[in-house]
């Protein structure tokens, strides 16, 4: 089944990324970029791309406001997004895939896959506008109200309460019913289960690597293979944590650069 791509992002390494990746792919017989929202526009009406990967966010017109002035006449999408997760569900009802920055060049087949499934069932039955439309409508509404994160907790030490910035939490660390938020070389302990907190917490800043351990990634130094999946995770201030082979894909897409 040969196919034509568009690759929307406004980085150039990004694109160049995508294309390395796409052109290993016989069926795909052309690949076009888009710089942003208004050159994708263009092209999409232009050149009529079976498959378009769109960042979601870009300067000036995003990937969501194309999909807005273009409506049905949108091509099969991919999404190309840093997106948090809990969004990550309304793009695999209202998209073909999408792809979470940084990607590995497995979950990039995966999605290709995907895709061509997708295009091969369309093409013997297409849905209606109207379906589309739908689809549309409820990835917009989903993106328009954002997640807001946990920023600061309010922790008792001493008869006191003291407020952390959750940015300086380096690790967390399940006791129970309580979490240990390990802030320098003090641990704090908070009434909370480390499911809901988790809940609360960026997910593009803390990363659960253990059933009892969460990791704030900006201060991960360094990772380690270890047996069966695992990981040995060294943080900036010399703390060594190990993950277990449950949180494995996490920790090989965070070592993973996007290009």
């Amino acid at each position: 089944m040969p196919l034509t791509a568009l690759l929307v992002d406004d980085e150039p390494l990004a694109r160049e990324g995508l294309r390395t990746l796409l052109s290993r792919d016989p069926e795909i017989t052309a690949i076009h970029e888009a710089r942003d929202g208004r050159e994708a526009a263009a092209a999409i009406e232009g050149l009529r791309p079976d498959l378009v990967f769109l960042d979601v966010h870009m300067p000036e017109t995003s990937g969501l406001e194309v999909i807005e002035q273009l409506g049905a006449k949108m091509p099969a999408v991919v999404f190309v997004t840093a997106h948090d997760r809990y969004a990550i569900d309304a793009f695999e009802i209202n998209a073909v895939d999408y792809l979470l920055k940084p990607f590995t060049a497995e979950r990039f087949a995966s999605a290709l896959l995907r895709a061509k499934a997708r295009l091969r069932a369309s093409r013997m039955r297409p849905p209606p506008a109207e379906q589309i439309d739908r689809r549309i409508l409820s990835l917009l509404e989903t993106i328009a109200s954002p997640r807001r994160f946990l920023e600061r907790v309010a922790v008792r030490s001493a008869g006191k309460v003291i407020f952390i910035d959750v940015d300086d939490v380096q690790w967390i660390k399940a006791a129970e019913n309580y979490a240990e938020l390990a802030v320098g070389r003090k641990v704090h302990l908070l009434h909370v289960t480390m499911n809901a907190l988790e809940r609360s917490l960026d997910p593009e800043v803390f990363q659960r690597i253990h059933r009892s351990i969460i990791v704030n990634v900006r201060h991960i130094k360094e990772l380690q293979p270890a047996l069966h999946g695992e990981y040995v995770v060294t943080l900036s201030d010399g703390v060594r944590l190990q993950s277990s082979r449950t949180y494995h894909g996490r920790l090989k897409a965070l070592a993973a650069n996007p290009f």
